[in-house]
């Protein structure tokens, strides 16, 4: 069966494709440091912490995930990640199929606080870019893009299911499959950032009392 991808406010069965955060960079002292000294440095594992997906929260392209859906979603997810295939790729394809050539990086925990899906991820690298500097996969490119060009990437969701509207409002169904995080370009879910640092995410974990009076206006609307 071959599906198309659900754009913004399309609704029926095919490939729901987010993009969720942002990866961003704060200053490493170590690396700049290495960079005066003319000495090549990089972290390794090169880990980053991220806001992945908000649960009960409507995003850029108009869709709600409603939080038990996402829940049974990440625990099938968290059974990837303990064998380490939670792995993902740069763009976003538009395919059941994660290309193993195409790996860029693996997610290797994920945890909520309130309605946002936080975890970590690792960037796949190459001997040659841990050692010398010398890009050679996409991850290697990734890792570059980020710290010596200083560019803001995405985290995204990628996944196979359908979008029922509900009085105006978009809700991803119960038949929803999760397949990876992608690193794209743009976001969808409101303040989904990715920081090097743990503690620079509290600052785009979710308002709660916001989020609960959305919840309490979303409910009131379809009673």
């Amino acid at each position: 069966m071959i599906l198309k991808e659900l754009k913004k406010g399309e609704t029926g069965l095919g490939y729901l494709i987010e993009r969720d955060g942002y990866i961003d960079i704060d200053d490493n002292k170590k690396i700049i440091e290495s960079i005066k000294n003319e000495e090549w440095y990089i972290p390794f594992p090169f880990i980053v912490h991220a806001v992945f997906q908000k649960a009960d929260t409507p995003n850029a392209n108009g869709r709600v995930y409603p939080r038990y859906i996402l829940e049974r979603e990440i625990e099938k997810y968290l059974l990837k990640c303990a064998d380490r295939r939670g792995y993902g790729q740069p763009d976003h394809p538009v395919d059941v199929i994660i290309s193993v050539k195409e790996l860029s990086h693996n997610i290797i925990k994920l945890w909520w606080e309130g309605n946002t899906v936080v975890g970590d991820m690792e960037i796949i690298l190459s001997p040659g870019y841990v050692k010398n500097g010398i890009v050679s996969t996409v991850g290697d490119n990734i890792a570059n893009m980020i710290f010596f060009n200083k560019l803001k990437l995405g985290v995204s969701s990628r996944g196979v299911g359908s979008v029922e509207n509900k009085k105006g409002i978009n809700y991803v169904s119960s038949d929803f499959d999760l397949l990876c995080w992608d690193i794209v370009s743009d976001p969808s879910t409101p303040n989904a950032w990715m920081e090097l640092n743990q503690e620079n995410l509290k600052p785009y974990l979710e308002n709660r009392i916001e989020n609960k009076n959305y919840i309490i206006e979303r409910i009131n609307t379809l009673l």
